[in-house]
């Protein structure tokens, strides 16, 4: 796989302040999901091979030329990250180096530099600590992170850019999904393939989703589980979470691999679940499988994990035009995993793990 190495220099960041704050025109109590966005932004420009000087400046559009790669080839990844204040008011992030590392495995499959860590964990310190008062206290509420990088070299050839541009904006959060979904198993479209970039936060694969997630939403239903390319046999991840089965009290979820993002959520869930004594398949899980549990009672949960969508508990799933509708148990395990997990992100639990990241 190609790998390209940039040569690092390590300078302080240059920041420049907003000259006043927009929070006060925020409603907190009433926000939509990445519809707000805090006063500054850090940037970090790639030209001659080089990561130059990182930048902290108010948040303001870009200027890009049209001929930019990234509007032509889509050179495009990103991250999602969460930021929490506790009741002392220190804020905190959820494993951050997860993070870095995945954002940096995307941008080599799709032939971009990777971005130097020092440049990564200064800027997002820096860019916190100047915004802090965005990340607001109480369950629920967080600041989401975006890291992203893109390519801006102007040029309409068919090949990798030699410009890029990494960046970081946040976000004032509450819930992603406010209620129980309903889904979709995909039986036609797919995600990604064996061979593709359906493991890296790859832009593209989410562009590719939104036109069957559409045809899903017009039909009620809020999102679709993936299934394998080849056989449509086997289900994999749903377009913004991963997916965990109860099957009695067994957690079932699908292998990583070439097609399944290595979820951050994911992982901690399973580890959570082996913390408790709660038995873990990592294993192909089929359709058949499924329909089959929902018939016989034995399948208890479907939920979806991730950054954006926490744990998303599962109502209902379509597939071959036959409804199932999943009971509510008493003792979900995403409402307990889902407990666990924040209170450990909210500094309100321990964390014997080492995953939180005090800023």
């Amino acid at each position: 796989m190609l790998k390209i190495m940039s040569k690092v220099i390590v300078n302080e960041i240059d920041v420049v302040r907003a000259e006043k704050s927009r929070i006060n025109d925020v409603d907190f109590s009433n926000i939509e999901f990445g519809r707000e966005f805090t006063d500054h932004m850090f940037s970090c420009d790639f030209i001659n091979g080089e990561w130059q000087t990182p930048k902290i400046t108010p948040y303001k559009a870009l200027t890009l030329d049209p001929s930019a790669r990234v509007f032509h080839y889509g050179q495009a990844v990103f991250e999602g990250m969460k930021a929490f204040k506790d009741d002392n008011d220190a804020v905190w992030l959820f494993r951050p180096e997860d993070n870095y590392h995945r954002i940096n495995v995307s941008a080599v499959r799709l032939a971009m530099p990777e971005f130097p860590q020092d440049y990564f964990f200064k800027g997002l310190e820096t860019l916190l600590n100047l915004d802090k008062k965005w990340v607001k206290k109480g369950d629920g509420n967080a600041l989401y992170v975006r890291p992203f990088i893109i390519a801006t070299e102007p040029a309409i050839s068919a090949a990798p850019a030699d410009e890029y541009k990494f960046m970081i904006i946040c976000s004032p959060v509450k819930a992603y999904y406010k209620n129980k979904l309903n889904v979709l198993f995909a039986e036609k479209y797919s995600r990604s393939a064996d061979g593709g970039v359906g493991f890296a936060k790859a832009a593209g694969n989410y562009a590719a989703q939104f036109y069957p997630t559409n045809l899903a939403n017009q039909e009620g239903f809020h999102q679709i589980i993936w299934t394998d390319a080849s056989s449509h046999e086997y289900l994999e991840e749903a377009g913004t979470m991963n997916i965990f089965f109860r099957i009695n009290d067994t957690l079932v979820t699908a292998p990583t691999n070439d097609r399944i993002l290595d979820g951050i959520t994911r992982k901690s869930l399973i580890q959570l679940a082996e913390d408790n004594n709660i038995p873990v398949e990592i294993r192909r899980v089929s359709v058949k499988e499924i329909k089959i549990a929902a018939t016989d009672g034995s399948l208890k949960e479907i939920f979806g994990t991730g950054t954006a969508a926490v744990v998303s508990p599962i109502a209902k799933f379509q597939h071959a035009n036959t409804l199932f509708e999943i009971p509510e148990q008493e003792h979900s395990y995403a409402t307990i995993f889902k407990r666990k997990l924040m209170d450990i992100q909210y500094n309100i639990a321990e964390d014997q793990h080492g995953w939180r990241y005090k800023v």
